[in-house]
């Protein structure tokens, strides 16, 4: 247990760019929210970008297999949270996102997961509903708040700055403020005994 004198270590996120299209708005938003993150001295980032990243397409428990994953589990696993980066596919999330979240489940007990989405009039979070029913299934913790670009490529000016921060700035502080909360509690409670899932 940590005394007042000694720092809290930082809360390992892992961010997860989850389009994988050909001219994708995903690397825009995500600039966005690392230099938010890079703002905060509570909060650490990685990246797991699905669209660098070669997954398996079956469930085939060959060394093939294990040699995709090998680059990617260790960073899931070692995330304290995540933030899962999600555009709108027809009413839904990506493919390649569900592929990444099914080939893996103990990387994400007992952790929190939070949103940032995008997309036309809904801004996503038609994906971002489906998102929480599957991870609370694979035993994670969805934080409250989210993030949300409605007509995202209108919202950043053509060198991917915000054309109005002010509400996405504030809406990104309450949601990462959840994050580390969550992030700390239940790396404490992991600490202190394993998740009975």
């Amino acid at each position: 247990m940590q005394t007042q004198s000694e720092p809290i270590e930082p809360v390992r996120v892992t961010v997860v760019v989850g389009s994988n299209r050909e001219g994708r708005f995903g690397p825009v938003v995500a600039d966005w929210l690392l230099t938010r993150i890079a703002d905060r001295d509570d909060v650490v980032a990685e990246v797991v970008d699905v669209a660098e990243t070669t997954l398996p397409t079956t469930f085939a428990t060959d060394a093939g297999a294990r040699t995709q994953l090998a680059e990617i589990t260790p960073k899931l696993a070692a995330a304290d949270a995540f933030v899962v980066l999600t555009p709108e596919y027809n009413h839904s999330y990506p493919a390649a996102l569900k592929n990444l979240i099914d080939w893996h489940y103990t990387e994400w007990q007992a952790k929190p997961v939070a949103f940032v989405s995008y997309g036309g009039v809904s801004g996503g979070l038609r994906a971002v509903e489906h998102l929480r029913q599957v991870f609370a299934e694979l035993h994670a913790t969805t934080v409250r708040d989210t993030v949300s670009f409605h007509n995202a490529s209108a919202s950043f000016d053509e060198e991917g700055r915000l054309r109005d921060p002010a509400g996405p700035d504030a809406a990104v502080g309450v949601m990462l403020g959840q994050v580390v909360w969550w992030g700390r509690t239940l790396r404490e409670g992991r600490a202190a005994r394993a998740y009975g899932g």
